[in-house]
C-alpha cells in the first residue's frame, strides 16, 4: 500500500489551540504539511496559528473554526478544509473534558450526559465527516487522543472513562470496517500529559491533583508531555506506520502497561 510522505498531506487538528493538538500542529508543519487547526475560538485559534508560524515560518497553516458537538458545523468544517487541502489525508483529535475527575457521588445525575457527550461526541462526529471522503480517495490516518481511563477503571474517573472506553471502541470498529479502503485508524491513551490545558485543570482542584500526583510517582520514565504523543500521532501518519491499524497505544511513562 503507498502512503503519501506527510510533507505531502493536508492535516486537519481538531482541538489544535492548545496542548497535544498544537503541538502535532506544529510538528506536522516542520515537517512539511498543509495544516489546518480547528477549535472553538477564533481568539485562541488566531494565537496558535502565530505559534505554529514561529516554529514552522513556512508552513501552510490556517485555522477553522467549529463546534464538534455540532454535526451542522463539523459537516461545514470538513467541507472548508477538503476545499482549501484539496484531499485530507490525516485527521488528529485532541478534545477532552472541560471539567476535573469527580467521584460519582459528587456528580449531579443532571451532569452525566452533558460530560460524556462533551468527551465522546467531538471526534466520534469528526471521524465520521472525514471517513467519507477517505474512503473515497482510499487513503487516511486518523490518530485520536483518548485516555488510559477507558482501559483501566480508576475511582474519579467513572464517566471519562467510560467516554473514553466508548471512543476506543468506536475507533477500533471503523478501522476494521475502512481497512479495506486504506483507512487507519489509531488511538493514543495517555494517562497525564504535563504542561497543558488539563493538566492545570486537575492541579486547580485538590481530589484530582492528589489522585494524579500518585499516579505521576509511577511514570518512572516521566511523566507523557505533549511532544511525546504528536511524535506518535506524526509517526502513525506517516508510510512508516501503513501496517498499523485499530491500535490504542499508551504513552504513560509507565504508569500503567494496558
Amino acid at each position: 500500500m503507498s502512503m503519501k510522505p506527510i510533507s505531502e498531506c493536508g492535516v486537519m487538528v481538531l482541538g489544535g489551540s492548545a496542548g497535544v493538538g498544537l503541538e502535532s500542529a506544529m510538528q506536522f508543519a516542520e515537517a512539511g504539511a498543509r495544516v489546518i487547526l480547528l477549535g472553538r475560538g477564533e481568539p485562541r485559534g488566531a494565537a496558535a496559528l502565530e505559534m505554529v508560524r514561529a516554529r514552522a515560518p513556512n508552513a501552510d497553516v490556517s485555522f477553522v473554526q467549529v463546534d464538534a458537538l455540532d454535526t451542522a458545523q463539523v459537516g461545514r468544517a470538513v467541507e472548508i478544509c477538503e476545499a482549501r487541502l484539496g484531499m485530507i489525508d490525516v485527521l488528529v483529535c485532541t478534545t477532552g473534558p472541560s471539567q476535573p475527575p469527580r467521584l460519582l457521588s459528587n456528580i449531579p445525575i443532571e451532569s452525566i450526559r452533558p460530560r460524556i457527550e462533551e468527551i465522546f461526541l467531538p471526534p466520534l462526529h469528526m471521524m465520521h465527516a472525514v471517513l467519507l471522503g477517505m474512503r473515497r480517495q482510499r487513503s487516511g490516518s486518523i490518530v485520536i487522543v483518548a485516555s488510559d481511563a477507558g482501559k483501566l477503571a480508576t475511582p474519579g474517573e467513572t464517566l471519562v472513562g467510560s467516554a473514553m472506553g466508548a471512543i476506543m471502541m468506536f475507533a477500533k470498529a471503523a478501522a476494521l470496517e475502512a481497512k479495506r479502503e486504506g483507512v487507519r485508524i489509531n488511538l493514543l491513551t495517555p494517562s497525564l500529559i504535563a504542561n497543558t490545558p488539563g493538566a492545570a485543570l486537575i492541579a486547580a482542584d485538590p481530589f484530582a491533583a492528589k489522585m494524579f500526583q500518585k499516579a505521576a510517582s509511577l511514570a518512572h520514565l516521566g511523566v507523557a508531555e505533549a511532544e511525546d504523543l504528536a511524535a506518535m500521532a506524526l509517526y502513525l501518519s506517516s508510510p512508516a506506520a501503513r501496517r498499523i491499524t485499530g491500535q490504542a497505544i499508551s504513552i504513560n511513562g509507565g504508569i500503567s502497561v494496558a
